[in-house]
C-alpha cells in the first residue's frame, strides 16, 4: 500500500466517524499547542524525487484563536529526507537535516461535536545542512543551503474531549532552494537536464498530530 492509498483510506475513516458525530452544536475553538509527526515523499524538482527519501517531518506551533475560527500562530519544524543509494552511482550514503522556523495563519472549523478542519498556510525561514560520505570525502560537508519556506496544509480533526483532540495531516512544505546531484558529493549531472535543477525542493507531507486546547473548546447550543 503506497502513501497516497494511505492517504485516501484515513481521509473517509476520519470524514465518516466525523459525520455520525453530527450535533446541533456550534464549537469555538480556543488557544492550542499542536505537535504533529509525518511522513515526507519528496516531489519537484526531478532529481530531489528521484535521489531523494523522506524518513521524518515533526512540527510543533501554537495557535491564538480569533473571531470566527480565525487564528495566527509561531512554530517550528524539522524534517530528514535521505539519499536512495541505490539511486546513484557510484552509491552515496547520508541525507539532508532542515530546520525551519515559521509564522501561520488560517481557520480551523468544527463541523460537528467531534469533527473538525484546519486550513492553514506557514510561511518562515528554513536552513538545511546536507550531509554525505563523498562530500566528507573532498572535506565539504556539511554544505548549508537556506532559504524561504511556505507549507500550504490541512488537517482533518477528531477530539477526544473538551482540550484535547487528534488529527490527520498533509502539507507541501517547499524550500527556497534548488537540489542537484552536486549537492551531495556526485560529479556530473546523472543524465538529468541541468533546467531540472533550477526547480524548489518540495515534499508532500502526511502524518497524525495532537492538540491541547489550554482553555477547551466553547460549545454553544444552536436553536432550531
Amino acid at each position: 500500500m503506497n502513501l497516497h492509498q494511505v492517504f485516501i483510506r484515513f481521509f473517509f475513516v476520519f470524514f465518516f466517524t466525523g459525520s455520525l458525530q453530527l450535533k446541533a452544536q456550534e464549537i469555538t475553538p480556543d488557544d492550542s499547542f499542536t505537535f504533529d509527526l509525518c511522513l515526507p515523499n519528496a516531489l519537484s524538482n526531478a532529481p530531489f524525487q528521484k535521489i531523494m527519501q523522506g524518513l521524518v517531518h515533526a512540527s510543533t506551533h501554537y495557535q491564538y484563536a480569533l473571531s470566527s475560527g480565525l487564528y495566527i500562530g509561531a512554530g517550528a519544524h524539522y524534517s530528514y529526507l535521505a539519499i536512495n543509494e541505490f539511486r546513484v552511482q557510484p552509491k552515496v550514503y547520508g541525507g539532508i537535516h532542515s530546520g525551519a522556523v515559521f509564522l501561520k495563519a488560517g481557520q480551523e472549523k468544527f463541523w460537528s461535536e467531534r469533527f473538525g478542519t484546519d486550513i492553514g498556510l506557514r510561511a518562515g525561514w528554513v536552513r538545511s545542512y546536507v550531509v554525505s560520505d563523498a562530500l566528507e570525502e573532498v572535506q565539504k560537508s556539511p554544505q548549508i543551503r537556506e532559504g524561504l519556506y511556505i507549507e500550504p496544509n490541512i488537517s482533518l480533526i477528531l477530539t477526544s474531549d473538551v482540550n484535547q483532540s487528534f488529527r490527520l495531516c498533509i502539507g507541501y512544505p517547499i524550500y527556497g532552494y534548488a537540489f542537484s546531484p552536486q549537492l551531495i558529493g556526485i560529479e556530473g549531472n546523472m543524465g538529468y537536464d541541468p533546467a531540472d535543477f533550477e526547480g524548489n525542493s518540495s515534499y508532500l507531507s502526511v502524518g497524525f498530530g495532537y492538540t491541547y486546547y489550554f482553555n477547551g473548546k466553547k460549545s454553544t447550543v444552536l436553536e432550531d
